[in-house]
């Protein structure tokens, strides 16, 4: 039984992790893995290195700030920084909020156009499709009742996830594809910074490492659980890399070989094709659709989250005002429907605006831990703070990748 009890504690520890694994791992990481093994087979690999290590710097500093100070962190910028600087760093988060349910839902009701038109000899409207999507989810929001929803969701996730990992060993790339990809280069055709941008936007998502800073503080974490957040960071972070990477050697062990790039989202169920032939196709459109509309959620909640954080209120969404700025957020889902453009260039897009609020994070995380007035006698080590260093150096070197990238260099 005591054996059962230190099972059961160390499972809850994981689980502020697990959920960053269930809001990375959706469309965006889906999008940008297998476009870029589509693209480049496994060169671009080693991204997902250094995105993967400085994620976890960046968990376990802001988890560590958030416990030491008991606050969460937008309201410890508040106080140590100014209300000026706080407003930048939440206007940087709120663009990368608002182009992520862009490019969300762009893919989502794209890749279910093309399958209606494919298997039902009708293309469902992606307006049509966009609209009802946007009013089922605020729905659910406004009554409370989308908890069963998500779990719903998450299972469909989950099996595709796993469909991802037996595809890939099926068509499994060389291992001096492997080895070679873990050596960082740059391909010279295509616009690869926009790609990598986009990679390490995905699973360095700013987005996630605020919303990891409300889940601490709700765990009720303190000083002695330090451990736990290096250790369940460290486990994310771990399963993170592999799944994604998962998603690239699909890609390059079925498109890239064919010299096939993926141009629409339908073109990414083909990376599954050898797992089941046709039978694929519905479960990655289950599996994609799943994933989006789980990871438009936590979107719609950002702006109230952040408000709430700033002013130190209680985050309760039953507010007026909270409701209306999901609805407000939520109707950013129709732009592409509305204005139309090509979802799968648009969510990478979306991804790759992450990195620009990276570098403001990173440095006001390393501050913060420093100072004794939030970490007293618990401020971090050498290796931590190398680690912190290095990783502010990485976010500002993706922020120039990623302008680069936009710019088409």
């Amino acid at each position: 039984m005591t054996d059962l009890r230190r099972l059961a504690a160390t499972a809850k520890t994981l689980a502020p992790g697990i959920f960053i694994i269930g809001y990375v791992i959706g469309t965006g990481s889906v999008t940008t893995m297998a476009s870029a093994g589509a693209s480049y087979g496994m060169s671009l690999l080693w991204t997902l290195i250094p995105a993967s290590l400085f994620t976890h710097v960046m968990v376990v500093g802001i988890s560590r700030v958030t416990i030491l100070s008991g606050d969460t962190i937008l309201h410890v910028f508040r106080r140590h920084f100014g209300s000026t600087v706080t407003v930048v760093v939440i206007g940087s988060l709120m663009a990368t909020q608002l182009t992520s349910i862009i490019g969300v839902m762009a893919i989502v009701v794209d890749v279910l156009r093309e399958w209606t038109a494919t298997y039902l000899g009708y293309a469902v409207p992606m307006l049509g499709s966009a609209t009802f999507f946007t009013l089922l989810l605020v729905m659910l929001f406004w009554v409370g009742r989308h908890d069963f929803f998500l779990k719903v969701l998450a299972a469909l996730v989950s099996v595709m996830g796993l469909a991802f990992f037996f595809t890939a060993s099926l068509v499994p790339p060389a291992a001096s594809e492997v080895v070679a990809g873990l050596m960082p280069g740059m391909p010279d055709s295509g616009n690869p910074k926009l790609l990598i941008a986009g990679m390490v936007g995905t699973t360095m998502a700013s987005v996630v490492l605020i919303t990891r800073s409300v889940l601490v503080q709700e765990e009720g974490w303190t000083v002695k659980d330090l451990g736990a957040v290096d250790r369940d960071s460290a486990v994310s972070m771990t399963l993170l890399f592999f799944i994604n990477a998962a998603i690239m050697a699909c890609a390059a062990g079925t498109l890239h070989v064919k010299g096939m790039e993926i141009e629409a989202a339908i073109d990414m169920v083909k990376t599954l094709e050898p797992l089941a032939g046709g039978v694929a196709v519905t479960g990655f459109v289950l599996g994609i659709l799943a994933a989006g509309l789980s990871s438009l959620f936590p979107n719609y909640l950002l702006g109230p989250w952040l408000l709430s954080d700033f002013l130190g209120i209680p985050r309760d969404m039953s507010r007026g005002v909270f409701r209306a700025m999901v609805a407000a957020a939520a109707m950013f889902g129709l732009v592409v429907p509305v204005f139309g453009g090509k979802p799968v260039q648009i969510m990478i897009a979306s991804q790759a605006v992450s990195p620009i609020a990276m570098p403001l994070l990173a440095v006001f995380v390393t501050i913060l831990l420093n100072k004794k007035s939030v970490a007293g006698e618990n401020r971090p080590g050498i290796l931590l703070n190398v680690g912190l260093v290095v990783t502010v150096l990485f976010s500002l070197y993706m922020f120039t990748v990623a302008l680069t990238g936009f710019w088409g260099g």
